[in-house]
């Protein structure tokens, strides 16, 4: 990696993490993410070479520990990693206040359904196996529909349909939903003027927005 040829510490620190997809890795280390496909989830657009390359500097760095148990490998955070956090949720916070527009490239339904999947309030579910679909009509067909479901305590999307009964469908955009996740629009104003259906049983339609939630930056305050 390149320096900045400087002794200042925000230097030295940016030497290892403002290389490209860097920070990113990070934060889905912080978030859960251990295994490498599950961190290709979350970075969808990186390459794997290129994230094992990552991968590989940040084990260098001491940011990041390898184990391999069983021939399956690991990853996590050291505790010079977890100081990260901070960092990460810091730049979040600030992404948000100030940097509010998004461009078409911004959107992606991988990610969207994968951080949805590890973040909505599980406890607000029902009991029993609960499937919910999305349908998005300003995505291409092969990417347009997909499943989340939540059994036993634990959440998992498809973009294939799994065969489970479905409880409620939400139809509405990846902007829209996009929005709404991030914090940009809330549910009851998206359903009120029509950006957003749901469909199903009465309780479902009136649950569906404590079972989705939003994201956990969604609360961080806008400026006037």
């Amino acid at each position: 990696m390149s320096g900045y040829g400087q002794f200042c510490p925000v230097a030295k620190a940016m030497e290892l993490l403002d290389e490209r997809w860097t920070m990113l890795v990070i934060r889905e280390l912080l978030a859960g993410s251990s295994h490498f496909n599950d961190l290709r989830r979350g970075v969808p657009k990186m390459s794997p070479a290129l994230l094992s390359k990552r991968l590989k500097s940040l084990i260098r760095a001491g940011v990041v520990e390898r184990t391999d148990i069983d021939g399956r490998t690991t990853y996590s955070l050291t505790e010079c990693g977890k100081e990260l956090a901070d960092v990460v949720d810091s730049l979040g916070a600030w992404g948000v206040r100030w940097i509010g527009e998004l461009g078409d490239d911004d959107f992606d339904p991988h990610l969207l359904m994968w951080d949805m999947r590890r973040t909505i309030p599980i406890e607000s579910w029902p009991r029993a196996r609960t499937t919910v679909a999305f349908q998005f009509d300003d995505v291409a067909t092969k990417a347009s529909r997909w499943w989340l479901v939540v059994s036993d305590g634990e959440a998992d999307v498809c973009d294939f349909d799994p065969g489970f009964e479905v409880a409620g469908t939400i139809e509405t955009s990846l902007r829209m939903l996009t929005r709404i996740w991030r914090g940009d629009v809330g549910w009851a104003h998206a359903q009120l003027d029509g950006s957003v259906t749901v469909s199903g049983p009465a309780d479902v339609r009136r649950g569906i927005a404590t079972w989705i939630g939003q994201s956990t930056l969604a609360a961080v305050p806008r400026p006037a």
